[in-house]
């Protein structure tokens, strides 16, 4: 597809060829002002030149026009593409077959809608984002798109299904990113993915944010019971590992400063013990063995 760039265009300043537009006005109405008011009649070169006048003031006239501030103006002649014009102020260019299209160069939100997609683990999850953009190309804005603001709308909803299709909606074990674990990390990646889609349309995306995030509701209660009997499993492996960690320890402690010296029958209880301590979710209850009574 061929891509229009966004030029300089010619343009004078209004205020210069004002002063010649009051000139031709003033002139014809010299001519014309005792015709019209009077009914007089005139000689055909006053009548002429009056007219002639009056109509140059009028092509002048359809040549001036405005740029506001975080405008553009593209024109285009006789179907041509040639130029635009960003700076603030009150200009004038060839008149009639130039066409003036604005475009506004302001800062503009998208908030999409929730949309229902399936995660990478196939599950379905309600999404949103929001897309802060604004027009960089005023060229490729208004003649490479058909609506630049529905172009944004559709590319930046299709990244975004994109992108949920690629991740899950959260991942325990921290190994891999999440839409949930990694918002910071998601919305770089959604911008970078809007960003490569829009660029064909002339508009620079300043930030993207996941402003809605959950489960779809038909299976929103099944996945939270998943989320936690995760949860507990990865707290339970956290735990015993902790506790596994600490009973060697102990052990090595004690081998190692010469407290006690245990063969491996009371080291098993000693762990057995330790352990049940350790990973018990109530408090334990320590029974003090004080001695052997021999009868």
């Amino acid at each position: 597809m061929n891509s229009t760039k966004e030029s300089s265009a010619w343009k004078i300043n209004g205020f210069g060829v004002l002063p010649i537009l009051l000139l031709f006005l003033g002139i014809s109405s010299w001519y014309l002002f005792p015709f019209v008011l009077f009914e007089k009649a005139l000689a055909g070169p006053q009548l002429w030149l009056g007219s002639g006048l009056f109509a140059m003031a009028g092509i002048l006239a359809s040549g001036f026009f405005l740029v506001d501030p975080n405008q553009a103006r593209v024109l285009i002649l006789l179907g041509k593409y040639i130029g635009s014009i960003r700076e603030p102020g009150f200009y004038w260019t060839i008149p009639f077959i130039v066409s003036k299209r604005p475009v506004s160069l302001r800062v503009r939100n998208f908030n999409s809608e929730r949309l229902k997609v399936n995660d990478a683990q196939g599950s379905p999850i309600e999404i949103a984002a929001v897309v802060v953009w604004r027009v960089i190309d005023s060229a490729k804005a208004t003649l490479d798109v058909e609506s630049c603001r529905d172009f944004v709308a559709i590319q930046s909803e299709t990244a975004l299904r994109s992108l949920a299709n690629r991740y899950a909606y959260d991942i325990f074990d921290n190994t891999q990113e999440s839409l949930r674990g990694n918002p910071d990390q998601i919305s770089d990646l959604l911008k970078q993915e809007v960003q490569r889609r829009l660029d064909v349309a002339g508009v620079d995306i300043i930030e993207t944010r996941i402003t809605h995030l959950a489960y779809a509701p038909e299976i929103a209660q099944a996945m939270l019971r998943r989320q936690q009997a995760i949860a507990v499993i990865a707290a339970k492996e956290r735990i015993v590992e902790g506790a596994l960690g600490m009973v060697e320890m102990a052990l090595h402690r004690l081998s190692e400063q010469q407290v006690v010296d245990l063969d491996e029958e009371r080291k098993a209880a000693m762990v057995n013990n330790l352990l049940v301590a350790l990973v018990s979710e109530s408090s334990t209850q320590p029974i003090i063995n004080a001695g052997t009574l021999y009868t």
